[in-house]
């Protein structure tokens, strides 16, 4: 009897993704391959995200601050976002392929102006674009800052706040992140 119960609510689920795909894709959102979707949200501009056959789980937020029509949300091939997971892009935040995120990541490319003692809320927003290459392991509850390019294989303890680049198999962790070790060439 579990057997047919699991059956059905895997039914039910990819209808449900395959529902979800359609609703994006009359949004605007570019989507390139299979996707899975659970409930995510994607509350404006839609048109400059690009979703090429990834995983987003339930509660994930794509939040692009672009009008315009160019690409500053791209997820790549085999990337998996786990449970609210938010990405918050006004300038271009690329994701690439086989990446893993886990529950409660934040990414964004922006943080508020501080010029003297003017008002930081009208001061605007700077923005630096954020890479996250192939191969990537990011742990839950991390925050990676503007301006940061994280290298193909690096693994991003969980709890980390990164605020610069990390090289390419590295282990990085803490507050702000610092390497920890390079991986095994193994």
């Amino acid at each position: 009897m579990s057997y047919c119960i699991q059956f059905v609510w895997r039914i039910f689920a990819a209808i449900g993704t395959r529902a979800r795909v359609v609703f994006y894709r009359m949004q605007g959102v570019q989507v390139h391959g299979r996707l899975w979707l659970r409930c995510i949200s994607i509350p404006r501009n839609a048109r400059s995200i690009c979703l090429t056959g990834c995983s987003l789980d339930h509660g994930v937020v794509l939040l692009s601050h672009s009008p315009g029509r160019c690409i500053v949300i791209s997820i790549g091939v085999g990337t998996y976002i786990n449970r609210y997971s938010i990405i918050d892009a006004h300038l271009s935040i690329e994701i690439g392929a086989r990446v893993l995120i886990g529950p409660y990541v934040f990414i964004t490319d922006s943080d508020h102006c501080m010029v003297g003692r003017a008002r930081i809320s009208g001061a605007g927003m700077v923005s630096v674009p954020v890479v996250i290459n192939d191969e990537v392991w990011i742990g839950a509850h991390v925050t990676i800052l503007k301006g940061v390019i994280i290298g193909k294989g690096a693994v991003i303890a969980a709890g980390s706040v990164v605020n610069r680049d990390v090289p390419p198999f590295a282990i990085y962790g803490g507050i702000p992140a610092k390497m920890i070790k390079m991986r095994d060439a193994s």
